[in-house]
């Protein structure tokens, strides 16, 4: 489990050499209850699952078992998305889960589609949050996000970086100054680049929710647009005022009404 951890301390850098699996944290203090349905969360790009512990205790409370699944410390050779994909259903195999509503999260939006590609038969529904990968951001914005991961830094130049890239204007990103992980963001960023875009950009399941921040840096929004329009037009698209790519620290109410509404087909 990744929680809290300083981006310098000697934990940190203990548990980045493991190659143990990290569990699966599923339901309060790592329970679960397989009697109502499972919502699988795949953080953001070398982000721990404890980003959705806010959304997590909202899907608690209305009754479902949210499973948010850490990445591997380190990945052995050099996977492609669809090594992740196999890789996250194995977890869940392992949780004795079939069926389960799909939450992406950023780098884990372009996770979950490849995820739906390639098993479509196991999931109940799709939701991408932050959804970037086809209308990209200024160059210079993805140098910003990058040196979030950079252990060098002094924490004002950190946590500027963090806010630039991540948070909207007026919102504050001290939630986010931990949980970076350069190793994880390493070998899922080249999960990224070596596998087409069109292997999972244009996935969908038969329910579809996006959600786009419209001060989001990185992940602008039109390509939640983009992808309703040309790849999932059945989709739900909801965009979110005052919230950058961060998202579920800076609008946690307004992502989880959403969230629960379509998961609930209300």
């Amino acid at each position: 489990m990744v929680r809290n951890v300083v981006r310098n301390s000697p934990t940190h850098l203990a548990l980045s050499r493991s190659r143990l699996l990290l569990p699966a944290r599923c339901g309060k203090n790592g329970d679960y209850d397989l009697s109502v349905e499972s919502v699988v969360l795949i953080p953001s790009l070398g982000r721990p699952s404890s980003d959705f512990d806010l959304l997590a205790e909202s899907l608690r409370q209305a009754s479902f078992n949210p499973v948010a699944i850490d990445p591997r410390p380190q990945f052995p050779d050099r996977p492609n998305l669809h090594d992740l994909a196999l890789d996250t259903i194995h977890q869940i195999d392992e949780l004795g889960i079939e069926n389960f509503h799909l939450v992406g999260h950023a780098f884990g939006n372009r996770l979950s589609r490849c995820i739906a590609s390639d098993f479509p038969e196991r999931i109940l529904s799709l939701t991408l949050l932050a959804a970037g990968g086809l209308v990209e951001p200024p160059a210079e914005m993805w140098q910003i996000l990058f040196s979030c991961y950079d252990r060098t830094l002094s924490d004002e130049d950190h946590i500027a970086a963090v806010r630039a890239a991540f948070f909207a204007e007026g919102n504050d990103p001290e939630s986010w100054r931990h949980g970076w992980f350069p190793e994880i963001m390493k070998y899922q960023r080249g999960a990224v680049t070596s596998t087409p875009r069109e292997d999972w950009w244009s996935a969908a399941v038969s329910r579809v929710l996006v959600i786009q921040a419209l001060q989001d840096a990185i992940a602008p929004v039109e390509n939640g647009r983009r992808y309703q329009s040309e790849s999932a037009p059945h989709a739900q698209l909801v965009e979110i005022d005052g919230s950058g790519h961060a998202m579920l620290p800076e609008q946690p109410d307004a992502i989880a009404s959403a969230v629960i509404a379509f998961l609930r087909r209300e």
